[in-house]
């Protein structure tokens, strides 16, 4: 038996080694053509390319003209073009060839404690940058080491980042990014030019999908679109991500709103009115069916809470003294969701006294 189980696979070797050689053959080819994300493909690939930002472009256009720049700590929300813009001007400074070399970039994904602070950075702070470009243009005399997620960095390893940029200014220069800039240590932020990002306009990510709709020979409704900007809340690479789902979803089809709903993960508006509307019926048997719904549906209370938000505060049905009560207690249950509490008993408590608020009258 064991005997008549090996034939076969002593046989099949040299085939297998074949196709494994053809597969590592072809790779090579398929390279050529690895499908990218979205996100990545249409990345800027300069600083002209860089939408909304026009105060930090224009003093990175004049550092590019005169070949110098300053230490950057750039902060803002997610999906407003922080890493794009600095990747884009190492770009532009030193060419496609001496990026490589002269750029050390390190994400929050990365260990950034003291000991890579004193140990890897500083080494690639102290090598000196000599050496031309291929294309004969001028390169400037530094490197640029790019801190992503640095707010998410330890106070030591801060602390110790900012002897190293002290030190060595002569031949290196920071770029911090983060989204909260409270987190970073004065002496940093004092070292540094600050650039605030600002959510991006709906006028621009529309436009900036609907250039990306066209490139990728997508069908979308201008519905779509503006839904799917309000949605994406200023983040230029969540709505170009829900774009990207939405289209292989959908095969070719038209995108509408509806499948935009579905692929970000909100609540559709007719759920949180029938809420709203269990709660002024009085009925608290009906409400809690209502909630149990709602989470067997999978919807997350965190979504809810940001939408109700809105809508009880936008609504005209509410007197003022009702849309604080409500709204209280709407940061509470955010905040008890934080910590980690049960979903359907915050969201019971939330319903309970919308449904107080409503019935008083």
């Amino acid at each position: 038996m064991q005997a008549f189980l090996k034939g076969p696979a002593s046989l099949s070797t040299k085939p297998v080694a074949a196709k494994e050689k053809s597969a590592a053959g072809s790779s090579g080819e398929g390279k050529r053509t690895k499908p990218i994300p979205w996100v990545e493909k249409y990345r800027p690939k300069n600083v002209d390319e860089v939408a909304f930002q026009d105060e930090v472009v224009a003093v990175l256009k004049k550092s590019l003209e005169g070949a110098d720049l300053p230490n950057l700590l750039f902060y803002g929300p997610p999906g407003t073009g922080k890493t794009s813009t600095i990747l884009a001007a190492a770009r532009e400074l030193f060419g496609p060839d001496l990026f490589r070399q002269r750029v050390l970039e390190l994400n929050a994904s990365d260990e950034r404690g003291i000991q890579v602070i004193r140990e890897k950075v500083k080494a690639f702070a102290q090598l000196t940058a000599s050496g031309s470009r291929s294309d004969g243009k001028m390169c400037p005399p530094f490197k640029i080491v790019i801190l992503d997620e640095a707010d998410s960095m330890t106070s030591a390893a801060q602390a110790a980042l900012r002897r190293t940029m002290e030190k060595e200014s002569k031949t290196t220069r920071f770029c911090l990014i983060c989204n909260y800039i409270s987190r970073i240590i004065e002496p940093l932020t004092s070292r540094c030019s600050k650039f605030r990002f600002k959510p991006l306009s709906d006028s621009i990510q529309q436009q900036r999908l609907l250039d990306v709709s066209e490139k990728e020979h997508v069908k979308i409704s201008n519905e779509a679109v503006s839904y799917l900007v309000k949605v994406s809340e200023g983040d230029l690479r969540k709505a170009i991500t829900f774009l990207q789902s939405a289209t292989r979803l959908m095969g070719g089809k038209e995108i509408t709103e509806k499948i935009i709903t579905e692929i970000a993960g909100v609540i559709p508006k007719e759920t949180i009115d029938e809420l709203l509307l269990g709660c002024q019926s009085g009925s608290f048997e009906k409400l809690e069916i209502l909630a149990k719904n709602l989470i067997n549906e999978g919807f997350a209370v965190a979504q809810l809470v940001n939408q109700l938000h809105d809508t009880v505060v936008e609504s005209e049905e509410y007197s003022d003294k009702q849309k604080s009560a409500i709204v209280e207690k709407l940061a509470e249950v955010d905040k008890c969701l934080a910590d980690g509490a049960d979903e359907f008993l915050q969201l019971m408590s939330l319903c309970a006294l919308v449904m107080q608020q409503l019935t008083q009258n």
